[in-house]
């Protein structure tokens, strides 16, 4: 089990000729929604995040942009994500206590989260023996995974000392 580094790596190239944010912003297009300064604003957000947000957080994070940008009405924020997540653009991530947490679903990089029930900070980790028993598992009970995400919680190495 490998914790991944911080929430702003930028490990999201566009090699395949088409970014997270590009495929949001287009799928978003065809689906008839505007292109608008609140979506544009969010999905650039999440394009630029390694692991999931509350919607919280992203309602902080776009309200003090200081970029000029108005910031963006909470109502927005959940709309936009429920949008996203109807295109299966976004994963939403339970982490328990009736929250969750958003980000970009991409096909490379598949991570899962730790969270610690004390301090709640969520830490994504990867795992390819976690990946192999999830496809074994699947074999064995012949069941077709489409997707999957796994939450551990327990206590980070701060609330454990």
């Amino acid at each position: 089990m490998v914790p991944i580094g911080s929430q702003h790596d930028h490990h999201h190239g566009c090699a395949d000729g088409a970014c997270w944010a590009e495929r949001a912003t287009d799928a978003l297009a065809e689906a008839g929604y505007r292109r608008g300064g609140a979506r544009a604003s969010l999905i650039a957000l999440l394009d630029d995040q390694r692991c999931a947000l509350s919607a919280a957080e992203i309602e902080e994070t776009l309200g003090t942009a200081g970029d000029g940008a108005r910031p963006v009405a909470r109502a927005s924020i959940y709309r936009i994500l429920e949008e996203l997540e109807a295109l299966k653009l976004i994963t939403r991530v339970e982490v328990g206590q009736g929250l969750a947490r958003f980000e970009a679903h991409r096909s490379e990089g598949h991570h899962h989260h730790m969270v610690c029930d004390a301090c709640g900070i969520v830490i994504p980790f990867e795992d390819p023996e976690l990946e192999d028993s999830i496809q074994r598992l699947a074999r064995k009970v012949t069941f077709t995974v489409a997707e999957h995400d796994v939450v551990l919680h327990g206590s980070c190495a701060e609330c454990s000392a």
